[in-house]
């Protein structure tokens, strides 16, 4: 690798030390794609995926096949009644706000249990004032915030006593925030306490980022409804946009009208010739979510060696594929930014700067030079220029690619501090 990656002699130091402390949490990885692996083809095998189901529809996408096996896969592997996987949708935060205003009404009340969610979906609550919002159409939220970075099961059961709530939001995954993301275990708890005070009330979780980095999904422990994107685990780095609903069938039913039209629901909307992308795409996505955990638990180790603070630490039980550092100023948290870009198979040669972007309050960086705009599951690395300068790094198509990019970037770092000690 060193005849290819031109990097400075303390940044091989560097990774040649901390590699032989990664093995045991890399098998553990390792383990949890063999068994992933093994529920997807188990899937594909119950819905005798074929040939057949590569071909296209245009216009209306009457009777597609290949996207209705699609779905009874995706049914399958989250141990639901029906899901609904569409190219329509053109983002997670697509697929969570058709979710709300397919299952919400006017005069409803909706709960997050996980704090403020992120940023994209203010203007679609009504957090931040839009006339197209929830809160528009007379929904009304609420929010409970987490308590040392777990559900606050007291506040949550008495908030749900005392008022007549119908959809429960989750969000898994951290967002933009500093608090940890939440593990099935303690979804499953939650889940199971609130169904015993008010078995009617809708609970709702947000997958993003976090499909297939444990053994088993939030179907599988209560969920009633479960929402992510397919340019982040499951697409695998193949799928080019799209994203998924999985849940019981009335529910799915109103999420379909909700984003075709009533009546019509999952029976139109056509595949366009991305069948076999969400097929393949489905059928890595497991090796490719153990390269991206390899990935950020590289990036973990070698940047908590330099002095950062990282979340998750190295050898922490990860629930998602995104890690945080948090550098402490914006020179390091753009030059870390810069160097995962260099190290990128597409604009390596671009350098990102901070911009203002849509449905966020500060400037944003973001490095990701990859083959569909936006994936998350290919390696990038953004995060806010706002206290504390925290950098959010995700994905890595193959493991091999991405430590390749998080040494790049790290290098960054080590060329910036040895020209301050010159100086």
């Amino acid at each position: 690798m060193k005849e290819y990656i031109n990097l400075e002699p303390e940044t091989w130091a560097l990774y040649e030390k901390i590699l032989p402390d990664l093995q045991n949490v890399f098998a553990k990885i390792e383990e949890i794609c063999e068994l992933n692996t093994a529920k997807v083809l188990q899937a594909f095998w119950l819905n005798h995926v074929s040939e057949a189901h590569f071909s296209q529809t245009t216009g209306y996408g009457y009777d597609d096949i290949g996207r209705d096996t699609i779905e009874k896969v995706y049914a399958t592997i989250f141990k639901t009644e029906d899901a609904l996987v569409r190219t329509q949708f053109v983002s997670g935060s697509h697929a969570l706000a058709k979710t709300l205003f397919g299952l919400l009404r006017p005069n409803d009340l909706l709960l997050s249990i996980s704090g403020t969610p992120y940023d994209t979906l203010h203007e679609v609550i009504g957090i931040e004032e839009n006339p197209s919002s929830l809160k528009s159409f007379g929904i009304s939220y609420a929010e409970i915030p987490l308590k040392n970075d777990d559900f606050d099961d007291e506040k949550i059961l008495e908030f749900i006593r005392n008022h007549q709530v119908k959809l429960i939001e989750i969000q898994r995954s951290r967002g933009y925030s500093s608090r940890k993301s939440l593990s099935i275990q303690k979804c499953e708890r939650i889940i199971k306490k609130i169904k015993e005070v008010d078995s009617n009330i809708l609970i709702m979780v947000d997958n993003c980022y976090c499909e297939f980095v444990s053994d088993k999904e939030p179907s599988e422990v209560g969920a009633d409804v479960v929402v992510g994107s397919l340019i982040k685990n499951l697409g695998g780095g193949l799928a080019p946009n799209g994203g998924y609903v999985v849940g019981k069938k009335e529910l799915i039913k109103l999420v379909a009208e909700s984003l075709t039209l009533p009546g019509e629901g999952k029976e139109v909307g056509p595949s366009l010739g991305i069948n076999r992308q969400f097929l393949e795409g489905l059928f890595l996505a497991p090796q490719v979510v153990s390269s991206a955990l390899k990935t950020s638990i590289l990036a973990s180790a070698l940047l908590k060696e330099l002095g950062y603070i990282v979340d998750p630490e190295p050898l922490e039980n990860r629930v998602d594929i995104v890690q945080t550092i948090a550098f402490g100023n914006p020179a390091d948290l753009i030059s870390y930014c810069e160097g995962i870009q260099s190290g990128s198979p597409i604009d390596s040669f671009v350098k990102p700067i901070p911009v203002d972007m849509p449905g966020y309050k500060d400037p944003v960086i973001m490095a990701a030079g990859a083959f569909i705009q936006g994936s998350s599951i290919e390696l990038s690395c953004d995060g806010p220029l706002r206290e504390p300068y925290m950098a959010y790094q995700q994905g890595g198509i193959t493991y091999e690619s991405g430590k390749i990019g998080v040494l790049k970037a790290v290098n960054e770092i080590i060329k910036k501090r040895k020209e301050e000690v010159h100086e």
